[in-house]
């Protein structure tokens, strides 16, 4: 018996509850991964569908029509319902230019869809930050225990020092081993959520200014 199999039978509870933590950490990271890229595909490709859907209606309400039949991630279609919306009279919300209430609406249903395309993004940055610094635990701790029954045998060569620190460093190798997928993850994500980012906040202004000239 050797490697990971060999680590988890001689180890204690630390090792055992160290590797089950890094194995709940890679199964988030893989379930984020493939959640999100599935997320994100679908969101922009929806956001392209139904931008260019809006502009080629007649009316507002036309296009809002068309849009709810293309966002199915429902972060377009709030900003024009923000943007149709009439504040109730007598109301702080309602006092200002129209201009003001419209940015003020804008923003907030845009930073609500961004929120929205942004989940999981701090689980995958906590999980590819920790993970190393979590299976270097496990590799210290394992070679705590390996060294302390070495002595405790009388008899010390490389061949019974190798053994044991070769099998506690396999955690080592599974801490980055869970890392490395989730911080290659988050950067990618990164830079599609930066995307759909821009193509949102381009719509919110053209939007803007047209519901603008109208009021």
């Amino acid at each position: 018996m050797s490697g990971f199999a060999a680590f988890w039978e001689q180890g204690d509870l630390v090792t055992r509850a160290v590797a089950l933590l890094l194995l709940a950490m890679s199964i988030a990271a893989w379930v984020l991964i493939f959640w999100k890229g599935w997320l994100l595909r679908r969101a922009r490709r929806d956001i392209e569908r139904g931008v260019a859907a809006f502009w080629a209606a007649p009316s507002l309400a036309d296009g809002r029509d068309r849009l709810a039949g293309v966002d199915r991630e429902r972060v377009v279609l709030p900003l024009v319902d923000a943007a149709r919306f009439a504040p109730a009279g007598g109301t702080l919300e309602a006092d200002g230019r129209i201009e003001s209430q419209l940015t003020r609406r804008l923003r907030d249903a845009l930073h609500a869809g961004l929120r929205h395309l942004q989940g999981g993004q701090v689980v995958l940055a906590s999980i590819g930050s920790t993970a190393p610094f979590v299976g270097l635990l496990g590799t210290v701790w394992g070679i705590y225990h390996a060294l302390l029954s070495i002595s405790a045998a009388g008899s010390i060569t490389i061949e019974r020092v190798a053994g044991p620190v070769g099998e506690a460093l396999v955690m080592t190798a599974a801490g980055l081993a869970v890392a490395i997928p989730a911080v290659l993850a988050y950067n990618v994500f990164g830079k599609l959520v930066a995307a759909c980012e821009a193509e949102l906040e381009g719509f919110a202004h053209d939007l803007r200014e047209i519901v603008a000239q109208r009021s």
